[in-house]
């Protein structure tokens, strides 16, 4: 399988790392506008370094790991190879706010297109990627979701859901953050150093979701199993609620989600 990068930054070389540990033989193809850049990822993964045009010309799968406003631009120039392969190459797009309609009406109707929506904990291998598809095989649907299954969860959604599930996963990781650092500030208050007080809470956090995962048990209920009758946990779980924690994490969802469909008018 041959797989092009054009964009090589944060969020490219992520996915980029995350495809070449997963299972299979394959051959990656990166290109940037930074060369330097795109050399040492290509040094790392065993890569050849190329033009946007060659990536689409050799590639079965290229990701377009370019912004928003920098996107038209790029779609112009690889259109007429796009044209030129089509129902042969399969286009990734991870550019915030531009859905396929946008892509397809410069790549063309028949262009194979899949967009994502990749949150930043994919960097290590645990993040959350939604993604819609549009004239892509189920083969190369299957291929794709094999490819990034070391970067996380890899999830189909209906394309009028991704703004929504963005404000939940993408801005999600900043608000588990806020939660975290104010967990460690309580354990610090209470007498922890730093540093311990911040890795308790860290790695609480990580043990609770995984939890939720694994066991597949309602949040509610394990929060019940920790709850013991007069117990020190309940008057905590009290103090939250006073404060109006679970309506201020809603809330923050809902801004998110509101800014997101104003940036997108």
């Amino acid at each position: 399988m041959k797989i092009g990068f054009i964009g090589t930054g944060n969020m490219g070389a992520a996915l980029a790392r995350a495809a070449a540990r997963a299972e299979g033989e394959k051959k990656f193809y990166l290109a940037d506008f930074d060369a330097a850049k795109a050399a040492s990822l290509a040094e790392e993964l065993g890569g050849t370094v190329g033009d946007n045009l060659t990536l689409c010309r050799e590639c079965d799968f290229v990701f377009l790991g370019v912004k928003p406003q920098v996107l038209p631009q790029l779609l112009a120039e690889i259109a007429p190879v796009a044209r030129e392969r089509e129902g042969k190459i399969t286009f990734i797009s991870m550019a915030a706010g531009v859905n396929t309609a946008a892509i397809l009406a410069t790549l063309g109707e028949g262009a194979s297109l899949i967009r994502i929506m990749p949150n930043t904990p994919v960097l290590v291998g645990e993040g959350v990627i939604v993604y819609h598809a549009v004239n892509v095989s189920e083969e190369k649907e299957a291929a794709f979701c094999a490819m990034l299954s070391r970067a996380g969860l890899v999830e189909r959604l209906e394309e009028g859901k991704i703004d929504a599930a963005s404000a939940l996963h993408g801005c999600g990781p900043a608000f588990v953050y806020l939660f975290i650092e104010a967990l460690a500030d309580g354990g610090v208050d209470c007498g922890l150093p730093r540093d311990k007080a911040l890795r308790f809470a860290a790695q609480t956090v990580r043990g609770a979701a995984q939890m939720v995962l694994e066991t597949g048990r309602h949040p509610g209920e394990l929060k019940d199993a920790v709850c013991s009758p007069g117990g020190t946990t309940i008057e905590g779980v009290r103090a939250l609620e006073e404060a109006g924690f679970r309506g201020a994490a809603m809330d923050a969802v809902l801004a998110a989600y509101e800014k997101t469909l104003a940036l997108g008018k």
